[in-house]
């Protein structure tokens, strides 16, 4: 996977573009695999907004609605709405009334195709609303305590996974996490301080397999989604070579295009 580290970005200092694609959508590009054009991207839908042609897509598309709302096929998505749309799946009467903000993911460079698609059944999730999904613990024996899981897909090919993970207020680790597969975050809410500085609402990172990071900790609690590229996540616990501390200095990591966006970002009212 050709996408550069990416540790961490506060996704409201990068600009919105025009999507050529969605005609009258703005994104702001998160990361891009230069390879196949896999992308995950912020989309923001107008008010007003409509799609109306059947059509399909050639690749994956899977999202969390974090502001607004979304209908699709009849079916309704409001904020913290999740779907998982594989290759082939059908769109049709798909529109915002009142605009939309929409952490998206894209698999790779898409075509759209119009008319009906054939897709796999089985890497369908077509609506989930994260409120109702119940939380899980006790999901690795050393992670430390004060923490649940809402988990949102798992791809019955690649194991794959996204979940949401909730934290509790002054909650903080001394043991640094390795992972042997790609791990991918977007911060919906709440403070985290790590040992890349602290990270606000709206921060994101792409981390490529073995980097040690952490540890972490938050005073306010906090609300991430996560994704996995590789397989399912699994994670070794290591002494640290990085002492835990708050409000730590920013010192990001970051492929040469992103580090003019490099600035702290104080809480905002809204993570994009």
């Amino acid at each position: 996977m050709a996408r550069e580290w990416i540790e961490f970005i506060q996704s409201q200092e990068l600009p919105w573009e025009q999507s050529i694609e969605r005609n009258g959508v703005e994104f702001k590009t998160l990361s891009l695999d230069s390879d196949t054009g896999a992308v995950s991207q912020l989309l923001r839908y107008p008010v007003g907004w409509s799609d109306d042609n059947l059509h399909h897509l050639s690749v994956d598309e899977e999202f969390l609605v974090l502001d607004g709302e979304l209908m699709i096929n009849d079916e309704t998505y409001s904020s913290m709405a999740y779907a998982h749309f594989p290759a082939g799946f059908t769109r049709k009467g798909f529109s915002s009334e009142l605009g939309a903000i929409v952490l998206t993911f894209f698999s790779a460079t898409f075509t759209r195709t119009e008319g009906k698609g054939k897709y796999d059944e089985q890497r369908l999730v077509p609506h989930l609303d994260t409120f109702e999904v119940p939380y899980t613990g006790n999901f690795h024996p050393e992670f430390p305590p004060g923490a649940g899981r809402k988990s949102l897909y798992t791809d019955p090919i690649t194991e794959d996974q996204t979940w949401i993970l909730g934290t509790m207020p002054l909650r903080w680790a001394e043991r640094q996490e390795v992972h042997p597969i790609v791990e991918e975050m977007y911060l919906l809410s709440g403070e985290v301080h790590g040992n890349r500085g602290v990270m606000r609402p709206g921060a994101y990172f792409w981390r490529p397999p073995e980097i040690p990071h952490g540890p972490y900790g938050t005073l306010t609690g906090n609300l991430y989604l996560f994704r996995t590229k590789g397989g399912k996540l699994s994670t070794n616990y290591i002494d640290s070579d990085y002492q835990f501390q708050w409000w730590p200095k920013y010192d990001p990591a970051l492929p040469e295009n992103l580090k003019s966006f490099a600035r702290e970002t104080a809480i905002a009212p809204k993570p994009w």
